[in-house]
């Protein structure tokens, strides 16, 4: 049985609050503080020419990216830093504006003006539009004063009540279309935020779908829930012989965006392990099992990236399939050694409990695969290895595709959201590292190469289809703030897929990879 929550607790906080956006183009009102960027080397903005860099430099501020300076008075005059070459793109102008609302932490009206920026975009320098910039900037802003503290009695951060931005008369027009776009996706990652630093006896799979259920509607989303009894029905071996420890019972959540006149269909498959101990493979007491909340941060980004897709005005129909339980060592367990059958009939050997993301997101794919209509693509998204976070660290996720067209395009969300991934080969030399003696595949392979292999698994699920596979294990979490990254869930991907969804073009399919031989240099 279920420990009983507070029902009134609210494990979405951030839909509670919203900031307001201005943009003008005459002098700002009256902020609490505003930001002067500064450049390292040329001249000093004219306001701060009576200072001079002798005396900036003598306060320790250099101009270096994101470095900070407060000048006291009313309204607060923030220097931040900009390097060499000042401001060139819209991740840096994201990573600046994070920076300063970072430093204006006690204020709640925020002033920056992107005049300087855009000008010299018109000179030639910079590689961004109006309303890119705007969108950069209320992306950093905004993600930059998350805080978590749903569960505090006494929260301490101040909330961004608005941020007015100055640009030229001729640029306002194209920026009321970043102010929509920059408030939509910075909206979505706080949801995915939410979603994953919810503890876990306050986020259940359970509970989990009935937040989506509540929220649904309010963005044009459907939902179906399916309980324990309708997963036994479709034969999902992998996600109930998962949940087999836990008292907790699985579910899995099936969301549809439905546009009119849907040019494209897309489904995208979410690891939503509400709390991974590694099952009877028990974790190691340490940071990372404390962590180990997150590890349904691939369903939290699935759904919070469909709640942008009406307002983002995607023309693809989606459809999100998160695959949710906990991961629990108890009598009932699953063993190692056991073989747990996937949904379309493949037998899986478990020889480890603890690579258990992959035998959830098995049946994901396959149902993906199955439906009626099939999908011109899809994708996967999951804090799936720690070969993944050992490979490329904290800040870089770890993607995989056999259709370059669908990869080129995670690439380009990427690019645009400032989330970085790398693209690992799929490499089928490995594939006889999965046989088994007892059954079809086993879910690990050798000591190396373990994002490969994960992804190879995972491959064996998709049919043919046009597929690409996130791991973000290494990306899940901050442990501190950082720029537009606050400690806690990163909510990565939520953005990620919101723009990838938002511009998907279908794939030639056959440009896939389906044999397990050769794959595509990369």
């Amino acid at each position: 049985m279920s420990v009983v929550i507070d029902p009134a607790f609210d494990p979405v906080p951030s839909l509670a609050h919203s900031t307001r956006v201005s943009v003008s183009a005459t002098p700002l009102g009256d902020p609490a503080a505003t930001a002067v960027f500064v450049s390292s080397e040329g001249e000093l903005p004219a306001d701060l020419s009576e200072i001079g860099r002798d005396a900036l430099a003598a306060a320790g501020f250099t101009g270096a990216s994101n470095q900070t300076l407060l000048l006291p008075g009313r309204p607060l005059r923030v220097l931040v830093g900009t390097g060499k070459t000042g401001l060139e793109t819209d991740a840096q102008l994201r990573d600046a504006v994070a920076a300063f609302t970072r430093a204006a932490r006690e204020a709640g009206r925020l002033a920056v003006d992107l005049t300087g920026i855009l000008d010299s975009v018109e000179d030639g320098a910079g590689d961004w539009d109006a309303d890119v910039a705007v969108q950069a900037a209320i992306e950093g802003a905004v993600l930059a004063r998350y805080r978590y503290d749903a569960l505090k009695g006494d929260p301490s951060t101040v909330a961004l009540d608005e941020l007015m931005l100055q640009i030229g008369d001729e640029h306002v027009e194209a920026a009321e279309y970043g102010v929509e776009r920059g408030l939509v996706l910075a909206r979505t990652a706080a949801i995915a935020r939410d979603l994953a630093n919810t503890p876990p006896r306050h986020l259940s799979a359970v509970k989990f779908a009935e937040v989506i259920e509540r929220l649904a509607p309010e963005f044009g989303l459907e939902v179906e829930v399916f309980d324990r009894a309708a997963l036994m029905e479709l034969g999902t071996g992998g996600l109930l012989g998962v949940n087999a420890g836990s008292i907790e019972e699985p579910r899995m959540i099936k969301v549809s965006y439905r546009p009119a006149d849907a040019d494209g269909y897309l489904a995208l498959i979410g690891k939503g392990i509400m709390y991974d101990s590694g099952g009877i493979s028990l974790k190691p007491s340490n940071a990372m099992h404390a962590a180990m909340k997150f590890d349904m941060m691939g369903a939290a980004a699935v759904f919070a990236s469909m709640t942008s897709l009406r307002e983002l005005g995607a023309r693809t129909a989606v459809t999100g399939w998160l695959m949710c339980t906990d991961n629990m060592p108890s009598g009932s367990a699953t063993k190692l050694g056991d073989v747990l059958t996937i949904r379309g009939g493949k037998t899986v050997e478990v020889k480890n409990t603890d690579a258990e993301g992959r035998l959830v997101m098995a049946d994901g794919l396959v149902l993906a695969a199955e439906e009626e209509r099939r999908p011109d693509a899809i994708v996967d998204i999951a804090t799936l290895t720690g070969a993944a976070m050992m490979a490329l660290g904290t800040r870089t996720a770890a993607m995989l595709a056999n259709n370059d067209a669908v990869a080129e395009q995670l690439q380009a969300a990427a690019d645009a959201t400032d989330e970085n991934i790398w693209r690992f080969p799929l490499d089928h030399r490995y594939r006889d590292q999965l046989k088994s003696s007892t059954a079809d595949l086993s879910n690990i392979g050798g000591q190396y190469a373990g994002v490969i292999l994960a992804a190879l698994f995972l491959n064996e699920f998709v049919d043919g289809l046009p597929w690409g596979h996130l791991d973000i294990a290494g990306t899940m979490q901050a442990e501190s703030d950082e720029l537009w990254r606050s400690t806690g869930s990163t909510g990565f991907g939520a953005r990620l897929l919101a723009e990838f969804a938002a511009a998907f073009e279908k794939p030639d399919s056959d440009e896939t990879d389906t044999e397990s031989g050769e794959t595509e240099e990369v």
